[in-house]
């Protein structure tokens, strides 16, 4: 029988504009077993869990449960965890750790400030600080969303770790189980689909140098979906690779058309034409789906750059 992968690779559904979405990201380390919904499945606190989605709710962060690659024997609750939170937006990119034995210390975190770009909430509560390491690589394993996710994601986490590749993480869930193995790249926020050891260390290497590789890339999680698909087509369009000098600033439009004004730090805009359609035939949207769907796409059918206006008199 075939996997959602294989049919998603089979029949070539593109990837821009499949990314989660979030300004702000939340890490909290969580050895052990993870259920399909791992905040209240997991050997974390389940009131804990529930109160984190409520604090996150329409703040712009999404939380997410991550481990070291390899083994996951249950041995219960860790003593000290690690903790990062990632600003995505271009211009106001962070990523900061710090670690904790309390992780209800995290409630205590103004979640609206740190979705909007302030991290001193998160500093003070937690002792962070900016994050001078590699940056992170964060693999979708959780088996019990998606298999393919466990089948596909843990041995490639477990290649990079292997191969002396800092920075990898395993991650709760980064949607889109019919592109695994899925890597989300932090702090940029840049997320990957049908990721291989190989290309992932080249995402890896670009990011340390403040690069974005477009290959294989579903978008940045700092933009909606049409936004996402709109930034990428105005980079291959131009050329432009280098990670904070995109941004999106304006989407017009509801589904299936909008238009997105792109801008670059140098002060040239775009105008970006999406459109969504259904991906066809249908095919599961994951293992586990009782039924087949027609999952959305976003189809950048115009990209023009849009010249300053010249005063005349």
């Amino acid at each position: 029988m075939s996997t959602c992968t294989t049919v998603s690779r089979d029949l070539d559904e593109p990837m821009p504009g499949t990314a989660a979405t979030a300004t702000t990201w939340l890490l909290l380390e969580q050895p052990g077993p993870w259920g399909a919904k791992a905040l209240t499945s997991s050997h974390l606190d389940p009131a804990l869990g529930r109160a984190l989605e409520a604090a996150a709710q329409g703040t712009g962060v999404r939380v997410a449960l991550i481990r070291r690659p390899g083994p996951h024997a249950d041995f219960g609750t860790a003593a000290v965890r690690q903790v990062y939170a990632a600003h995505t937006v271009p211009g106001g990119v962070w990523l900061r750790g710090a670690t904790t034995d309390d992780p209800g210390r995290l409630l205590d975190v103004d979640f609206a400030a740190l979705g909007r770009g302030d991290h001193r909430s998160f500093d003070t509560v937690l002792d962070a600080r900016a994050h001078t390491g590699d940056p992170l690589a964060l693999v979708c394993t959780n088996g019990k969303r998606d298999r393919c996710c466990a089948l596909l994601g843990r041995p490639l986490a477990a290649e990079l770790s292997a191969g002396g590749v800092d920075g990898v993480w395993e991650v709760t869930h980064l949607g889109g189980h019919r592109f695994s193995p899925t890597v989300l790249v932090l702090p940029y926020g840049y997320a990957y689909g049908r990721a291989q050891a190989h290309s992932v260390e080249e995402v890896l290497h670009g990011a340390r140098e403040g690069r974005v590789v477009v290959d294989g890339c579903r978008g940045n999680s700092a933009w909606e979906r049409p936004g996402q698909a709109a930034e990428l087509a105005v980079r291959r369009a131009i050329g432009e690779y280098a990670a904070e000098a995109l941004s999106v600033v304006r989407t017009r439009g509801e589904a299936p058309r909008w238009e997105v004004t792109v801008a670059h730090v140098d002060g040239r805009h775009w105008g970006v034409v999406v459109t969504q359609g259904a991906s066809l035939p249908p095919r599961p949207e994951s293992c586990g789906a009782a039924v087949l769907g027609a999952p959305a796409r976003m189809d950048v059918v115009a990209v023009r750059e849009r010249r300053p206006a010249v005063l005349v008199g």
